[in-house]
């Protein structure tokens, strides 16, 4: 029974390299979204159905016959809620730090809304792949043309993502965890709470953390995320 990592935007699955030391299992598979470090396949249109769609098929090639523990973090997080709003099958268990996707009154942080703007997504990217690599935050520092347009494909498909997919982030039957950072800017605590509530999935707060809370302390995530695939024994 894998434990699955699904990594963010703008990251690759090195987000997830110092979590994994940490943790005491040896079936832990990270994902690579396509087109983030990796290839975008032909004809793939990087929408956010599309990742989902992608995700499932991984899924079950992973585990044909027993559901696995999946752990999804930023936009791996929303295609976590997503999977198990209409694949509860596939999953024993779920943890996301974005389950305020699921909720209605979702709202995005302004960096979604810049990239969301036809014209001031594309400057901001060409912006920023103009720059060394050295010039630029960790974040932005596997950035390449193909990241950046599965980028703005994926947000721009996503503006009213909350409406679309709250009604069916609703009490979902598998096992789930809602990681709640104190300090993260860009996803909102009590939209957080409330799509935790409305899923019927526990809450853990991570108090002093940030965004990139398994890059920030990497033993306490792991930690936080072997408590709960205990609790499920």
């Amino acid at each position: 029974m894998p434990a699955v990592l699904v990594h963010g935007v703008p990251e690759t699955t090195a987000v997830w390299d110092g979590l994994r030391s940490h943790l005491h299992r040896d079936d832990v598979v990270a994902l690579a979204l396509p087109g983030f470090g990796n290839p975008r396949p032909d004809g793939f249109t990087a929408t956010k159905e599309a990742y989902v769609e992608w995700l499932v098929g991984e899924l079950e090639r992973l585990q044909p016959q027993r559901p696995l523990d999946l752990v999804g973090h930023d936009w791996g997080g929303g295609f976590t809620i997503r999977v198990v709003s209409t694949r509860p099958d596939l999953v024993r268990s779920w943890v996301t730090d974005a389950a305020g996707i699921g909720g209605a009154a979702f709202e995005w942080h302004d960096f979604a809304k810049l990239w969301q703007t036809p014209g001031a997504g594309e400057q901001f990217f060409d912006e920023w792949l103009a720059k060394p690599v050295s010039e630029r935050p960790s974040v932005f520092g596997h950035l390449d043309r193909t990241m950046a347009d599965c980028i703005l494909a994926l947000y721009r498909s996503a503006v009213d993502v909350g409406q679309e997919w709250s009604r069916d982030f609703r009490d979902i039957p598998a096992p789930g965890l809602v990681v709640v950072p104190s300090d993260d800017p860009f996803l909102s605590s009590a939209a957080a709470r409330r799509a935790a509530d409305a899923a019927g999935a526990r809450v853990a707060e991570l108090d002093g953390l940030g965004h990139w809370w398994m890059v920030d302390d990497p033993a306490r995530g792991a930690a936080m995320l072997e408590d709960f695939w205990s609790s499920l024994a």
